[in-house]
């Protein structure tokens, strides 16, 4: 049993941030990798990206967003209470280098998974400028921790109620039409937010990192639920990535897959709530 040490509400539309004890996990984990859990015995294994580790306090914390039945039995979780299984780390561990500047792009939840990897290049040496964005101002996650990681950091809203009204791809061609120097781009979100970051940084020749978020079950690459097509070939989310050469990711494969069962999701989540 892993017990939740501190909840918070990040938006008013069901962000959630949990922080659990796990100390052989917060030890071990490096930016990027991720923890499957199951809420109890029952529960669906569930894959989430790690916002940030602990070690000294033994603690990992993940921030998620509520899309359907399994994220709102872990949301309804209070502090005290407990997660029955956590698995990790688990993915591919990243070689974080020192190329110059990374502009780092982050979209909803995205942005907390974009926190934690970009702790891994500002520990290479990295200057750091973040674009984050959200559809209004009250969705908007991590402002301070982004603010205190980056060098400099860009907020969008689409609706223009805070920051830069915008998109985050508006954001990132406003810099480079100033002429600031990017060596590499990170960008994690929703699919269709990455996807418009990369045709557009294939356009600059930056390369781009993306974290891809389709579908994972087990977190071993045994039941193929996580494959997309990279550079023409087949590789799972959770084992060879999550993340990935952005130019080379079949953004449209993936966004179809990852669309599978959203009317499932929509109609378990909609399910429990009647008969709460």
């Amino acid at each position: 049993m892993f017990s939740i040490v501190d909840r918070q509400e990040l938006t008013k539309r069901d962000m959630i941030s949990l922080t659990v004890e796990a100390p052989a996990i917060a030890r071990r984990i490096r930016p990027g990798q991720f923890v499957i859990l199951r809420v109890n015995e029952t529960g669906e294994r569930l894959p989430l990206t790690v916002a940030y580790a602990d070690p000294t306090n033994g603690t990992i914390t993940i921030i998620f967003q509520v899309v359907g039945k399994s994220t709102a039995l872990l949301a309804s979780l209070p502090v005290g209470d407990a997660i029955r299984d956590l698995a990790g780390p688990l993915g591919a561990t990243m070689d974080f280098e020192n190329v110059g500047t990374v502009v780092g792009i982050g979209g909803g939840s995205g942005i907390a998974v974009l926190h934690h990897l970009l702790i891994g290049y500002k520990e290479a040496g990295n200057r750091l400028i973040g674009i984050i964005g959200a559809r209004d101002k009250g969705l908007l996650i991590l402002e301070e921790e982004m603010d205190r990681l980056c060098d400099r950091l860009v907020i969008t809203t689409d609706d223009g109620s805070y920051g830069m009204h915008g998109l985050v791809t508006d954001a990132l061609k406003d810099l480079v039409d100033h002429g600031v120097t990017l060596d590499l781009a990170v960008a994690v979100g929703p699919l269709v937010m990455m996807r418009a970051v990369c045709q557009m940084t294939k356009l600059y020749d930056l390369p781009t990192v993306v974290s891809l978020n389709p579908v994972m079950v087990d977190g071993t690459g045994m039941c193929g639920g996580c494959r997309c097509t990279v550079g023409g070939e087949r590789k799972f989310a959770c084992v060879d990535g999550p993340h990935f050469d952005g130019h080379k990711v079949d953004f449209d494969e993936l966004m179809r897959r990852n669309a599978t069962f959203s009317r499932d999701e929509r109609l378990s989540l909609l399910s429990s709530v009647t008969k709460g």
